[in-house]
C-alpha cells in the first residue's frame, strides 16, 4: 500500500507542476499579448502626432505650394487611415497594423521629398509655426522610430513564445491572432537628423 501512495504522491507532484508550469505559461503570453497591444497604441498616438505636425507645416504657408501639397496629401492620408482604422469593431485588428505600412512608408517619402536643406535652413531661419512645426516633425519621427522598435521586439516575443510545443499542443494562446512585425519606412529626413 504504501509503495502505491508513494506512486500516487509522484503522480500528484507531477500533475501539479504541470498544471502551474501551463497556468504561468498561459499568464506570461496573455501579458505578451497585452505589451503588443499597448506598444501598437503608441506607435499609432505617434504616427498621429507626425502626421499631425506635418500637416501643421503644410498648412504654415512657409513652404512652396508644390511641397505644401506633397505634405498635406500625405499627412491627411496618413491620418485618414488612422480614422478609419478606429471605426472598425476592432480599433487594433487583433493586433495587426491594418495595412497602413505603405500610406505612413508614403509620408516618410514625402517628408524627405520636401524637406530639402536649404528649406530646412530657410525654415529654421524664421521663428514662426513653420519652425515649430518642423521641430515637431523631428521629435515624432524620433518617437516612432522608437515605438515601432519597441512594438517589433513585443511581437518577436509573443512569436518566440508561441512557437513552443507546450504553447502550440495545449492551445494556450486560445484563438489570439498571432501578432505580425510593423514594417515601413520610419527614416527621418537626412535634413532633420542631428
Amino acid at each position: 500500500m504504501s509503495q502505491t501512495g508513494d506512486v500516487l504522491v509522484v503522480v500528484l507532484a507531477t500533475l501539479l507542476c504541470v498544471a502551474w508550469y501551463l497556468s504561468y505559461s498561459a499568464s506570461r503570453l496573455d501579458r505578451l499579448h497585452a505589451r503588443v497591444e499597448g506598444a501598437l497604441s503608441a506607435l499609432d498616438a505617434q504616427l498621429v502626432r507626425r502626421a499631425e505636425a506635418t500637416l501643421e507645416l503644410a498648412n504654415s504657408g512657409e513652404l512652396d505650394p508644390s511641397s505644401s501639397l506633397i505634405l498635406a496629401s500625405a499627412a491627411s492620408e496618413s491620418l485618414e487611415r488612422h480614422t478609419e482604422h478606429l471605426i472598425d469593431d476592432d480599433p487594433l485588428d487583433g493586433q495587426s497594423f491594418g495595412g497602413r505600412e505603405p500610406v505612413e512608408s508614403d509620408l516618410s517619402e514625402a517628408l524627405s521629398l520636401a524637406l530639402s536643406e536649404p528649406v530646412v535652413a530657410s525654415l529654421k531661419d524664421h521663428d514662426g509655426v513653420a519652425a515649430a512645426a518642423l521641430d515637431r516633425i523631428e521629435a515624432a519621427g524620433v518617437r516612432v522610430q522608437l515605438a515601432r522598435r519597441f512594438h517589433n521586439n513585443a511581437v518577436k516575443d509573443v512569436q518566440r513564445v508561441r512557437r513552443k510545443r507546450s504553447v502550440r499542443w495545449f492551445r494556450l494562446a486560445g484563438y489570439a491572432v498571432l501578432p505580425t512585425t510593423v514594417e515601413f519606412d520610419d527614416e527621418l529626413p537626412a535634413t532633420l537628423r542631428d
